[in-house]
């Protein structure tokens, strides 16, 4: 029998992705985006996950990853609206979010309005 995947196990089988909560001067490059996944969020920029940096206005998202033998960097602005970001407690730096998460927010879903339903948890 053919089963499509769930939503947890495509998000354990992607790279973990973190997103800076403060807004960032988008003319950061390579290396202060690095520094900042060092210092902001706290990881190692060359571990292969994804580190989401955001706008001022919010209109524009910075993703850099390491690849292997040097950092890739995936740029977005929106033409109109803004990126809905998910709720962050007071006080952090950043947030751990899931695939689906990430690839929700740049579908342009807001987060903030979604709540996940009680699920069985079992042993």
């Amino acid at each position: 029998m053919i089963s499509l995947p769930s939503l947890a196990q495509l998000d354990s089988a992607s790279p973990r992705v973190w997103l800076a909560v403060e807004p960032t001067d988008m003319r950061r490059g390579f290396d202060r985006l690095a520094e900042m996944a060092r210092s902001v969020v706290g990881q190692d920029p060359r571990s292969g996950h994804l580190f989401v940096f955001r706008s001022r206005g919010g209109d524009r998202l910075k993703v850099l990853r390491w690849d292997r033998d040097g950092y890739a960097l995936w740029y977005k602005r929106l033409e109109e609206g803004t990126f809905r970001l998910p709720h962050a407690a007071p006080g952090a730096r950043s947030v751990e979010l899931r695939a689906s998460e990430l690839a929700m927010m740049l579908e342009g879903i807001d987060m903030r309005s979604l709540r996940r339903t009680k699920r069985y948890g079992g042993a």
